[in-house]
């Protein structure tokens, strides 16, 4: 097998692209520390009771994604709603990046593969399975990818602090939600995934090749580990739990 054969092992190590994010986004004086949210309810909700300022409005087909700043015990904290799958979260990354923002705590839910891992469950990934396309064109060929040290560290001493309970592990991250069959799910278990979702590993992979720092919080959600059928669990209807996910990737996040 050769990358001729297969072009997203085509891997380019050039620096610049033709489009630099540097050259579409301007820096506006953005707040160093950012949480990633896939919660819009819990965005609404923090925008109205914070009066959250709008930094910037960027602009996509799918409509308006916006960066906003609140105070959060006298530190300056950015927000924004990542939309949903790798290549959109992995670009409107890259956009926030020259805006200000360096250090980045994600929170979101994720199908686990284990399905001891309650609804609401805290999850801490330390490494992502390669399963989508997007970090492909940020790093060479892999299988894995790992999340920022630091940003670990910070969310370990948050959830301890707050004894919340956790697990550490690894992720499975993938394009195609329709397509984790039961035999592409039992790799994945026999290799030590966790979770599934469709944005950890472009995010690592963006935040490795930009020199940022980025970690993810992740609460269990459906039940996909093929022990039976696939079952939704309501895990969407967890507003505390989603809620309380935010405080403490905000936490985590100004510790860094």
């Amino acid at each position: 097998m050769s990358s001729a054969d297969y072009p997203i092992l085509e891997f380019d190590a050039t620096r610049e692209a033709l489009i630099e994010p540097t050259k579409v986004m301007r820096p506006s004086g953005a707040p160093e520390h950012c949480v990633i949210c896939f919660f819009q309810e819990v965005i609404a909700a923090v925008v109205e009771a914070h009066h959250a300022q709008v930094i910037q409005t960027i602009q996509w087909e799918s409509g308006p994604h916006r960066l906003y700043e609140i105070s959060v015990e006298g530190q300056r904290l950015a927000f924004f709603h990542p939309g949903v799958g790798a290549p959109l979260s992995a670009g409107l990354l890259e956009e926030v990046i020259p805006l200000g923002c360096r250090k980045f705590i994600a929170c979101g839910g994720a199908g686990v593969l284990d399905r001891d891992i309650a609804v609401g469950h805290v999850i801490v990934p330390t490494t992502a399975v390669r399963d989508e396309g997007t970090s492909y064109h940020y790093l060479p060929p892999g299988r894995e990818v790992s999340a920022s040290p630091a940003g670990v560290a910070a969310l370990e001493r948050t959830l301890r602090q707050h004894s919340v309970p956790y697990r550490l592990g690894k992720t499975w991250t993938t394009d195609a939600p329709y397509r984790e069959t039961r035999e592409k799910i039992k790799r994945r278990q026999a290799e030590g995934c966790l979770t599934v979702e469709m944005e950890a590993a472009a995010f690592f992979a963006v935040a490795q090749f930009r020199g940022i720092t980025f970690a993810q919080l992740l609460y269990g959600g459906d039940d996909v580990s093929g022990a039976g059928d696939w079952d939704n669990r309501s895990w969407q209807s967890r507003a505390s739990v989603r809620e309380q996910l935010f405080w403490l990737a905000a936490e985590a996040c100004l510790s860094l």
